[in-house]
């Protein structure tokens, strides 16, 4: 890991938007950038953190893509989620001063260290920071409670084209296609977070082709309708 010792500013980064709420004045932007001083470098398969270590920052993914992972009882490794450009990782360690999962960079990536005491401190001084965290804090709740829900109710299509879904709408908000991507992850890696086998995993994609609703080369996706997708996930409301 190289902790590079250059300035960041939030200020000037194109990310901004993404990662600290709207509306700062440039006085509250000034103080976010002493707080937000330093960037690390993850080399693709290592890991930003580990479970049991000391929680100490949050970290605004600047570039690349990161999976979050727990082993099981019985040694197998669980992913949690998958995060990209523009996201936080860390909110885990809240809890307890120490991180409960591992956070594993699935290529070359780039994260803003956000030490959580500073920011925290900050964010009482001024609100729309504070609502900005809560913010963040609630949309890892509401991601927790959407997988539980694609877990325990959703047949193994359903899951499929709602990650699907899911991953194309997080990259188009990013400036990415709307039908388009790469995927980072290995189907191995898909199966896991969505509690699907390997099989399953790569039976549903091929399905998913055979009825023209993606085209699939390696890790590149085409979705040629999304409405189809849509249809698998919730079919009463696309009639």
């Amino acid at each position: 890991m190289d902790i590079q010792s250059i300035k960041v500013a939030c200020s000037s980064c194109n990310l901004r938007e993404l990662c600290l709420p709207m509306g700062l004045n440039s006085e509250e932007i000034d103080k976010l950038d002493a707080v937000i001083s330093t960037r690390r470098r993850i080399k693709r398969g290592s890991a930003l953190f580990n479970t049991g270590d000391k929680f100490t920052s949050l970290f605004a993914v600047r570039s690349g893509f990161f999976k979050t992972c727990v082993t099981t009882a019985d040694g197998r490794d669980q992913v949690t989620g998958f995060q990209m450009t523009g996201e936080i990782i860390g909110l885990d360690g809240i809890v307890s001063d120490h991180h409960s999962c591992d956070a594993i960079a699935l290529e070359d990536a780039e994260v803003c260290v956000m030490p959580f005491d500073q920011v925290e401190e900050l964010s009482r001084e001024f609100t729309t920071l504070q609502h900005h965290v809560h913010k963040i804090m609630s949309r890892e709740i509401v991601r927790d409670h959407s997988v539980m829900l694609l877990l325990g109710s959703m047949r193994a299509e359903e899951r499929l084209a709602a990650f699907l879904l899911n991953l194309v709408q997080r990259l188009h908000a990013r400036g990415f296609s709307q039908s388009e991507l790469i995927l980072r992850m290995t189907r191995e890696e898909i199966g896991s977070y969505l509690g699907m086998k390997l099989e399953t995993v790569s039976r549903t994609f091929s399905k998913f082709v055979d009825e023209g609703i993606i085209e699939v080369k390696q890790r590149y996706v085409h979705i040629k309708s999304t409405d189809g997708l849509k249809q698998i996930v919730n079919p009463q409301t696309c009639r």
